[in-house]
């Protein structure tokens, strides 16, 4: 079997390289790719967003599988195209995908749904949103754009002077663009925020196992929000009761709603979870595996995930048997460039990586990089690596990864240094 995977970054060279292990698969090939993913597979020089190349590699090369990674392909309808010609693709299709591109679409379904979510607003124009803001008994609020924004999108503020710069970045100074022609503001809900990711065929979900992402640029959760700076799997914030509440109460429902809504689901359902007091509320959905989050899934996943997405496309999850687990922890720490999420230089040639290449239980996943035409791998991103640890408990395999990031260097280099301090903290 051949497929092809469609993306860029550390999720798309960790759903290659897993997908590369399977005992039925030939080939994996990567489009665009990264210096990473060719060492785990074949880059392919098209963009995730040129459609029509795509399909044609995809039938000149008879690929059996293609898998998207991105948000941006899923909601600009890559899967639509792919199935209109013929081929099979794994993800939701424009419609259902949704459920990501539109946080107002999202809490219209959830509120459909029935599942707990805070409550919200919606504002096209920044003086009804400051007339909100200043007449609300709230003193704390959350301003999402609509749209997609890379992660970015969501503001979270601590009193009305910071929601109405939230609503001024967004509306007036358009700092996401069109993803904020229109934009919510909610309330602002306290507790750890859980990712619960599930894999769908529309009617059967298989859950995956928690994890927990470090949104927040800066230790002890500072800074701006990014697209995530360091993942843990599994998180025992969710335990196993926890974690069957949340399909019935969340995942299931939400299923059968988009079906209900005539917008079947078919692929990753990532809910992104605030575990508060009273119990989890929904901050958001996402269509596709999270990054970081991704990354110390696979690397704990031991069933075969071509056979998963393949079932996923066929409807035929429920013949599946339940998913096999490495029960050792992972914990993922993002590398960052200078500036993110901020502006950031390019091209600075990174150190290290063949001596991180040869410890055992630590792989480094490559999330903005390029390789020149001498060979020298260079930065090509805000996020440049993920770098991924198993252990026998939590605090070892943040000691393993972080022992790797620091033989990693090249001139600028961040991350954060509490990845997974909550969770070790929490079971001290």
């Amino acid at each position: 079997m051949k497929v092809l995977v469609v993306g860029s970054g550390g999720r798309e060279h960790a759903l290659a390289w897993k997908l590369s292990q399977s005992s039925l698969v030939d080939k994996v090939y990567v489009a665009p790719g990264n210096a990473g993913t060719q060492l785990d597979a074949e880059n392919v020089p098209i963009s995730e967003l040129d459609f029509p190349k795509l399909i044609d590699f995809a039938k000149t090369q008879r690929i059996d599988l293609t898998v998207v990674g991105p948000e941006g392909p899923l909601s600009r309808g890559i899967v639509d195209a792919f199935e209109e010609n013929g081929l099979r693709i794994f993800g939701p299709n424009a419609k259902s995908a949704q459920l990501e591109a539109s946080k107002i679409f999202c809490k219209k379904t959830l509120t459909k749904a029935l599942a707990p979510t805070a409550r919200y607003q919606v504002f096209q124009g920044a003086e009804e949103a400051y007339d909100y803001i200043r007449s609300s008994d709230e003193g704390r609020f959350v301003v999402k754009a609509d749209g997609l924004a890379a992660g970015k999108g969501v503001i979270v503020c601590h009193n009305k002077l910071e929601a109405e710069d939230a609503v001024r970045v967004i509306c007036e100074e358009r700092a996401f663009g069109s993803a904020g022609d229109r934009f919510i503001i909610e309330e602002c809900l306290d507790g750890q925020e859980a990712s619960v990711l599930a894999i769908t065929d529309g009617h059967t979900i298989m859950t995956l196992q928690p994890a927990q992402d470090h949104k927040a640029a800066y230790d002890g959760d500072k800074g701006p929000n990014t697209g995530g700076m360091g993942a843990y799997c599994p998180a025992s914030l969710v335990d196993s009761r926890k974690l069957q509440w949340i399909e019935e109460n969340v995942l299931l429902p939400t299923v059968y709603t988009l079906n209900r809504m005539e917008t079947p689901f078919k692929g990753v359902l990532y809910a992104g979870l605030m575990m508060t007091p009273t119990g989890p509320q929904v901050l958001e959905y996402n269509a596709r595996f999270g990054d970081p989050e991704c990354q110390p899934l696979l690397s704990r996943l031991r069933s075969d995930l071509f056979t998963v997405m393949q079932a996923t496309v066929d409807e035929e999850l429920d013949k599946l048997e339940p998913l096999d687990w490495d029960p050792r922890p992972a914990v993922c720490v993002v590398m960052a460039s200078e500036g993110y999420p901020g502006s950031y230089a390019k091209g600075h040639e990174i150190f290290g990586l063949d001596e991180v290449a040869k410890t055992p239980d630590v792989k480094v996943f490559h999330a903005g990089t390029t390789i020149d035409a001498s060979g020298v791998v260079r930065t090509n991103g805000g996020r440049v690596l993920d770098v991924v640890a198993l252990g026998d408990t939590v605090a070892q395999a943040k000691a393993k990864a972080y022992e790797a990031v620091k033989k990693i260097s090249w001139n600028g280099s961040w991350y954060r240094t509490d990845v997974a301090d909550k969770e070790i903290n929490a079971n001290r």
